[in-house]
């Protein structure tokens, strides 16, 4: 899944669609050369595999969507001890239903 940069952190595609109607641009903006700007002052992306490999599983930072990112093994280890942990509830359901190797 795509995933964005803004003020140190994730957003899915339509959050962050969100978040770029409602900000302008910075002066200098250039959506040809990322570094024209800061990640601080306007969204940075699209980044695939949900920003990339992580020690936890990844979500939008405003609606909590599950950006499925794929996981270093203390992510792996993670996942595994909180399924034992708490097997019922949704957000760990989601985990284990795609991280379904584990």
């Amino acid at each position: 899944m795509n995933t964005y940069i803004f003020s140190a952190a994730l957003f899915c595609e339509e959050c962050t669609s969100q978040i770029m109607q409602e900000i302008t641009p910075p002066k200098g903006y250039d959506p040809n050369n990322e570094s024209s700007w800061d990640s601080d002052e306007y969204p940075k992306g699209p980044f695939p595999d949900g920003g990339g490999e992580a020690d936890y599983p990844q979500h939008c930072d405003s609606c909590q969507l599950f950006l499925e990112n794929p996981l270093t093994s203390d992510g792996e280890d993670y996942v595994r001890e909180a399924a034992k942990e708490k097997p019922q509830g949704q957000v760990l359901k989601e985990w284990t239903a795609y991280y379904n190797w584990l």
